[in-house]
This record gives C-alpha cells, structure tokens and sequence, in this order.
C-alpha cells in the first residue's frame, strides 16, 4: 500500500514538473514584419516585374548564388531574384523573439505560391533545392518552398548589451538591413556545421526575402481624371490606407498623402483627391506621414520600437521615391495563408504585419512617357532626353511602365527605344515566374 501510494505521488510529481517545463518552453513571444511590392497600371491589374534596381543587402546575408551547405536551387528559375519577372517581391521580413531566459525554437516558413530568395542566418534547411555534390552529405533534397531554422538558440538580453552588439555580423552596405536591429528582442544564435568546421551566427532577427506571381487583396483604378479608387477584393477588412503621391517638378520633390481607416470586404472607396495645395517639401511630408505609419503599425500589434525599425528601413522607398502608391496592412488570415509560419514550441503570442505597397503607373503617367517614346523612336532628341528622365524617376519600376506605355507589337519601337535607354538592358523575351496562381 506504501509503494503504491509512494508510486502515485511520484506519478503526480513528475506530471507536475513536465506540465512546468512544457509552460516554460512556450513562454515567449514572437513579432514579424515585412512588405509585398507590387505593381499596376491605372486599371487596377498587377504586372509583372523585375527590379532593375534593387535593394542592396550586407555579403553576408545567403542567397542562391552562395546558399552554402553543399546546396543547389533546383526549379522553374535559377533563384536569383534579379532575374525572375514576378507581380510580387516579397520585401524584409524580419522574425523578432522575446523570451525571459535562454531557449532552442525550431523556425519553419513555408512561401507556396513563391520562392525565398535571400536569409540570415544560415537555414538548416532552404528549398526547392538539391545537394550540389551527392557524395557530401551535408544537404538534403527539399522539393518544397521553404526554409527551416532547427534548434535556433534565443539568447534573452543581458545588462551588457555591448557584448551581444559585439556578436552582430557588420558591413558598410545594406541600407534595408541595419535599421531592423534597432530593437530590444533577443539575440539569435544558430549553429551549424559547414563544410571544413563548425559555424555560430547571430542577429537580432531571423531575415528574408523572396519573390512570387500571386495577388494581394487591394486593386486600385485610377481614370484619366487622376481621381483614385480602392477596392477590397478580400474577405478581411483592410485598414489604415495611405495614398501617397511624391513628385518632382523641377524645383526639388514636394509630396502629399491621404489616410483611408478602413475598406470592408467587397467594398470600395474613392480616395480624397490630393489637390497640389496639400503638397508640401519631401521633409516635412517625411516627418507627418512617418508619425502616421509608425501609429498605424503600433495599433495592427508591433511595438513601438519595431514600428520606428520598419519605418526608418522603408522610409527613403515608401516617402521618397517618386511616384503614386497605396500602403496598407495585410490582413493577418491573409499573411498566415501566403506565408504559413510554423514555430515549435509555440509562443505565447505571434503578431505578424505586413504591408503590401501598390505602386500605380497612372494613366497620365503612362500617356506621357508613351509620346516621348514615340518621337524619340522618331529621332526627336528632346523627347529622348524626356523619356530618359522619366524613367530615371520610375527608378525600378521603369520596366513595368516602359511595357505599360508601348504598344504591344512594338509597332512604334518606342519600346525598343525605351530599353535602350535603360543603360542597354536587354528586353526579356519571356517571362520568368515563380509558381504562379
């Protein structure tokens, strides 16, 4: 009777201590942040496109040209973004921990409908991809999207914070990178075996990038009038729209913004005309609408010091580039289906915000850069100068809006003109897509 009371205690005692350190695994918090870039022409369709500038990124953020791990991209393109002509770049996202001790989390991120083209750090896993050498076993086939971090170490903050800054990998490059460190989250430790040793890595995220054909849940018309609509064609809410137009007449950029709360499934709304009264000098614009976006970033669930970090990562493209633009919040359903996250053990709380950037190429816009197309195919060197500046000013987008304003059968060469006016980039002669819808 002794032993089986003495039995039913220790029963009792280490179902106790195991329930206590299944809580305690789970007892930290994970936020993301990212942007999905996309492109279209007044009458609300997504085009297709390749950055003809892109965003530089610190040498020793992986990519498909250095994936490490005896490790090859296998699929429909050779994984280098640059050359993959998608409707959507998937820009920065950054995967955040907190946790009040020390811990391991396993990190799994799938992109079905696209391709993960850049990480840091190194991925246990990063697929679709094959073993460059089959006689190292170093690599496994993975015929899926996705990258995998295994046993990532959570080293919660220390009172010296110049140690863990000490650990960070540095480098003089990568404007969209550095910014995003700007936060108390963990530092992030991953270990792994290369080739000839053993490698540690850290940072204070887990980092992303990628590239897809899939659309987003806004379509935005704009008519010859210039006059914007914005339309939901979700099933969730879309909230805190700004409207963005930046813009260069010769006398330095002035821009103007205007703020939609909400978009209701299904619904659309025309959006308050920007009358060139509310444009305003580029740094007084800054200042207001990055006020805006870090307030509506903070409400969708990030801190305030994350908002700052995305802010100050996008600010010089979101408020500085010339042009016309929709920035919204993705939904969250929409995000976890795009890009399901998958952490082990689970969080207490997972935020994830998105927001998904609509460049439009306006009618108007795209009228006038067709004109001085056509004459300059004509020989007329003052309508070649002003091709040339415009699509200096539609700076990675000059490609989209170069085929949005010529005909399609080149019937004028204007599009032949326009190329080579891109500093002899040659005109693709078929698109290369990453799994589209």
């Amino acid at each position: 009777m002794k032993t089986s009371i003495w039995l039913s205690g220790l029963s009792l005692m280490v179902s106790g201590l195991f329930s206590v350190s299944v809580h305690a695994q789970g007892d930290y918090i994970v936020h993301e942040w990212g942007t999905f870039t996309s492109v279209q022409g007044g009458d609300g369709e997504l085009l297709s496109w390749r950055p003809l500038q892109t965003s530089e990124l610190p040498a020793f953020v992986y990519n498909w040209n250095r994936p490490g791990l005896n490790r090859l991209h296998v699929g429909p393109s050779t994984g280098s973004k640059v050359a993959m002509v998608t409707l959507q770049r998937m820009e920065t996202p950054v995967i955040y921990f907190y946790s009040s001790y020390d811990m391991n989390v396993d990190v799994s991120v799938d992109f079905p409908r696209g391709l993960i083209t850049e990480w840091y750090p190194q991925a246990t896993q990063i697929g679709p991809s094959r073993p460059l050498d089959p006689n190292i076993h170093t690599a496994a086939t993975l015929v899926q999207s996705r990258a995998v971090w295994r046993n990532l170490r959570l080293l919660a903050p220390k009172m010296d914070y110049t140690v863990d800054a000490a650990r960070l990998p540095q480098d003089k490059s990568g404007s969209h990178y550095f910014a995003a460190r700007e936060t108390g989250s963990d530092l992030v430790q991953m270990d792994y075996a290369g080739l000839t040793n053993s490698v540690t890595e850290y940072d204070k995220f887990i980092f992303y990038r990628g590239a897809g054909s899939f659309k987003t849940p806004l379509r935005v018309k704009v008519d010859a009038t210039d006059a914007v609509t914005a339309a939901n064609t979700g099933t969730d809410d879309l909230v805190h729209l700004f409207l963005v137009s930046v813009h260069d007449n010769g006398g330095g950029k002035t821009a103007a913004f205007t703020v939609l709360k909400t978009v209701a499934p299904g619904a659309s709304i025309v959006c308050p005309e920007l009358h060139p009264a509310n444009f305003v000098p580029l740094d007084k614009f800054q200042a207001e609408i990055s006020d805006q976006m870090r307030a509506a970033l903070i409400d969708a669930g990030l801190f305030k010091s994350e908002a700052a970090a995305m802010v100050n990562t996008w600010k010089d493209s979101w408020f500085s580039e010339e042009g016309d633009r929709v920035l919204y919040i993705l939904p969250r359903a929409w995000t976890d289906e795009t890009l399901p996250l998958t952490l082990d053990p689970k969080p207490m709380k997972l935020v994830r915000v998105m927001v998904g950037r609509a460049e439009i190429i306006t009618p108007k816009a795209a009228s006038e850069l067709s004109g001085n197309l056509t004459r300059a195919a004509k020989g007329d060197q003052p309508a070649h100068e002003l091709a040339a500046h415009q699509l200096r000013a539609f700076g990675r987008f000059a490609e989209p809006a170069l085929r949005l304003a010529s005909p399609p059968d080149n019937s004028n060469n204007a599009l032949s003109v326009g190329y080579q006016i891109l500093s002899g980039t040659p005109q693709p002669s078929g698109l290369v897509s990453s799994k589209p819808e």
